[in-house]
């Protein structure tokens, strides 16, 4: 059976096929849908979680695996180092069941805030690792990697990128193996799964030499393949950069790695002696590059490509010919760049009815330095606000403004964080805020989702990975209470009044304050809501609607006698009926479009 599957439809139906019975993960671009198709195709047979974070699913994965089920974790790039603490003892101890570890990395920085080669954690971790370059490899190399994971008692490190994430190819698809229901008792051997330093040394000396064993079964694994063509070029690469490759350098021949780490030493070493020119292509870091060159062997890689973004065809070519690997083609003229270069900017916005439109509203008008977070609220740093100034790791925001705190700034000081990255980790620097005495406001601003990755649950929502699996509501405010706040302001996150009324209670207290703005996301609103329109007859044109920074607010065609400017207007099919427009009109002259009234939210 054939099917048209993108990577990560593909990664669950390896899942599926290897016997997997236990998937876990948290939600970041371009890893989500790998849980999502999960537990939406393959519920019955296996089961799914949106973890707290990255190092809860992987020790969750760990004992799972430990008690004898096929595990498989999932994380974006930036992920792995919350979950490497984790799974750098999972490689020393091993487990009862194959264990794979997704990452889904992302080259030309799509979705990330940095750029980091996740290959490097391979070689920290000493873990196989295994690259597909399109969605039938990604079926093939999930069961395999179960495989490999089985055998040698490890775990197994798969790397994605966004290229092979989101792009769809044909999979010939399989039938799931025969999977037992029964677990047998926890197994209870001390020496193999407590990672204590007196049992680790013996640990590390396994680890070395599974490495070492690993590497010769690699030797002759149907992983890596070579293509003979010419031989006045050898290139060695491996996962999508191979697919570009081909198109590039269609005449060359080329070493395909599947399993990227430990590399293949003898089969490298035959390869390059039988070409002219040995030539790595890897997007990012020199990662086999550095391991090809300590072989002895005289290789051109980072000389010639860069190492930031992709290497798309294109590009890859443009480098090529820089290189004089490639001569130059002559291309007809187009006014395709022309044309690109003309179209207007669009500046990036929050989406009309968003409930942290009206705390970025605020933070602005109190002119404020704010500490923010990873999530939909970073686009505060955007114009027409500009209100959120630091952005880092997930929960960064509330160990900086703890730091702002301990640097004494002559201001208020505020940090943002969304209700799901504070479950992720804003607990513990809260707790260190409590403890350590810090001053500042922490706004939890809570949408009732994990908006930017694509809405996945999170503790404080009521059902798990899919609205028909319910779960326990895990409440922020008596939270953030337990863990030691005295101030703790809930106010309706559209209710501008109150909002401001929240940060100067909160900004007046000598201490650490939450504010909790409450406001669900337009995509999960239950109940929509009616549109408002502007009064042209009321309209000043003073423009103070816009300073909300709404898509739904735009300029009329009609000019105001006195200052020649444009009114305001409201489109109606972007409008999701917020208010908040409504409610900084000094002039009342927007309103609900059937009513032509409004009053402010409770």
């Amino acid at each position: 059976m054939k099917a048209v599957l993108s990577g990560n439809e593909a990664f669950a139906r390896g899942a599926y096929e290897a016997g997997i019975q236990v998937v876990v993960g948290y939600p970041g671009t371009p890893s989500s849908e790998i849980v999502e198709t999960v537990a939406q195709e393959y519920n019955d047979e296996i089961y799914s979680e949106w973890s707290t974070n990255e190092k809860v699913a992987m020790d969750a994965g760990a004992g799972a695996a430990y008690s004898g089920r096929r595990v498989m974790v999932t994380t974006k790039q930036v992920g792995m180092n919350v979950l490497s603490d984790s799974l750098l003892y999972a490689v020393y101890t091993g487990a009862e069941a194959g264990m794979v570890v997704v990452t889904a990395d992302d080259p030309g920085l799509f979705s990330s805030q940095n750029e980091q080669d996740n290959r490097w954690y391979s070689r920290l971790a000493k873990i196989p690792t295994l690259e597909p370059q399109d969605s039938q490899e990604v079926r093939d190399y999930v069961v395999k990697g179960i495989e490999i994971s089985e055998k040698f008692d490890t775990p197994v490190l798969i790397r994605s990128v966004m290229r092979i994430s989101h792009s769809k190819t044909v999979v010939e698809m399989g039938e799931r193996p025969e999977v037992t229901k029964e677990v047998g008792k926890f197994p209870r051997d001390i020496s193999k799964y407590n990672c204590t330093a007196m049992y680790a040394k013996e640990m590390h000396a396994k680890v070395e030499q599974r490495l070492l064993d690993i590497q010769e079964w690699a030797e002759t694994s149907d992983l890596n393949t070579i293509e003979w063509n010419d031989t006045k070029i050898g290139i060695i690469t491996s996962g999508v950069v191979h697919t570009y490759v081909r198109e590039v350098f269609p005449n060359a021949s080329i070493l395909k790695l599947g399993m990227i780490n430990p590399i293949p030493k003898k089969l490298i070493k035959d390869f390059a002696s039988k070409v002219d020119k040995l030539i790595v292509v890897e997007e990012l870091d020199p990662v086999l590059e550095e391991q090809i060159r300590a072989l002895g062997l005289e290789v051109h890689g980072k000389d010639i490509f860069s190492p930031c973004y992709e290497l798309l065809p294109e590009r890859l070519k443009a480098f090529a010919v820089a290189a004089g690997l490639l001569e130059e083609e002559k291309k007809e003229e187009t006014r395709y760049a022309e044309l690109l270069e003309s179209l207007p900017a669009r500046t990036v916005a929050f989406c009309p009815g968003c409930p942290h439109r009206a705390s970025f509203y605020t933070m602005a008008k109190l002119k404020v330095p704010v500490a923010g977070d990873i999530g939909c609220y970073n686009l505060g740093s955007m114009p027409p606000f500009n209100a959120q100034h630091t952005m880092g790791a997930m929960g960064a925001s509330v160990g900086v403004l703890h730091g702002m705190s301990l640097a004494k700034i002559p201001e208020n000081r505020v940090c943002t964080i969304g209700d799901s990255t504070f479950f992720h980790s804003g607990m513990p620097p809260l707790v260190n805020m409590v403890h350590n005495g810090s001053r500042g406001v922490v706004v939890i601003m809570d949408n009732s989702t994990t908006a930017m990755t694509g809405h996945q649950d999170h503790p404080g929502m009521d059902y798990m990975v899919t609205k028909e699996r319910k779960a326990k509501k895990v409440e922020i405010e008596p939270v953030v209470r337990a863990l030691g706040v005295e101030k703790v302001e809930t106010v309706n996150a559209f209710n501008t009044k109150a909002v401001k009324k929240g940060f100067e209670d909160c900004m007046d207290y000598d201490g650490p304050s939450v504010l909790i703005t409450k406001g669900e996301c337009i995509f999960v609103r239950r109940e929509p809501k009616p549109p408002f329109a502007v009064n042209p007859d009321k309209c000043v044109a003073c423009h103070q609607c816009f300073k909300v920074g709404c898509p739904a607010t735009v300029l009329s065609d009609i000019r105001h006698d006195k200052n020649n400017k444009l009114k305001a207007s409201i489109d109606p099919t972007l409008c999701n009926g917020c208010s908040v427009c409504s409610q900084v009109c000094p002039v009342g002259a927007i309103a609900l479009s059937e009513t032509k009234e409004v009053s402010a939210p409770e």
